[in-house]
């Protein structure tokens, strides 16, 4: 096949096929006489693969992963793909933790006042609130759960909760409550403080499990033809 037939039959680009090449995602073509290259229908199969699988765990990765496994042996092969579907399920899980967060925390009653950015606790008050000590509240600061504020008073500087640091704290109430443990509850946190819209998290979640989704799929279709790369079959009479 010729560059142009691969690039019709794999939807790229002739210049995206030759630098696909360069860059290992696929096999060297062959060489005819007079220097064009000649690829086979193997080429666009693994191209579809590569396809799948840089939408699966991007582009970068997916371009490290399909040079490496041409090299590597069949066991570790395996394991740097089985490791993609391990960090997708990691993603999966810490999508499904933030949304039970939220869950836990959005039955509040219709005629409480929503706090405005401008309100605060003091760690007193946060820990009387949610029937905590103060200890608690401070070590869930040094694992990274809460980012308090620090604000000056006569005696030095005292621990501030601003609306998002309150809302960090009743989740991770609510989680450990649930009996979730401190990473846990560290990567439910760590999810929802990277949607900038909490009024939309939820929906903002599901968008996300629905992508987790898609993308497990497109991997798992990929996965056919990396194992025959991983491990080529010789053919069978």
């Amino acid at each position: 096949m010729t560059t142009a037939a691969v690039s019709a039959e794999a939807g790229y680009s002739v210049q995206q096929v030759r630098d696909l090449e360069r860059l290992g995602v696929i096999a060297p073509a062959a060489r005819s006489a007079n220097g064009y290259r000649q690829f086979s229908t193997e080429h666009v199969r693994d191209l579809h693969a590569y396809r799948g699988l840089a939408f699966a765990v991007g582009p970068v990765e997916a371009r490290r992963a399909m040079r490496e496994i041409r090299l590597l042996s069949p066991a570790r092969g395996a394991a740097l793909i089985g490791g993609f579907h391990s960090a997708l399920n990691s993603e999966r899980e810490q999508a499904l933790l933030a949304r039970h967060a939220l869950d836990s925390i959005g039955a509040e009653a219709e005629t409480d006042a929503r706090p405005a950015e401008g309100d605060a606790m003091t760690i007193t008050e946060l820990s009387q609130a949610l029937g905590l000590r103060t200890s608690t509240l401070r070590f869930w600061e040094t694992v990274g759960l809460l980012e308090p504020e620090r604000k000056a008073t006569r005696a030095g500087t005292a621990r501030s909760y601003p609306v998002s640091a309150i809302r960090d704290a009743r989740i991770a109430a609510a989680l450990r409550a649930g009996g979730y443990r401190i990473p846990d509850v560290h990567k439910a946190i760590t999810a929802l403080r990277e949607l900038s819209d909490v009024r939309v998290s939820l929906v903002a979640l599901e968008r996300r499990l629905d992508d987790i989704a898609e993308r497990t799929l497109a991997l798992l279709r990929a996965g056919t033809v990396l194992a025959q790369i991983i491990d080529p079959k010789p053919d069978v009479a």
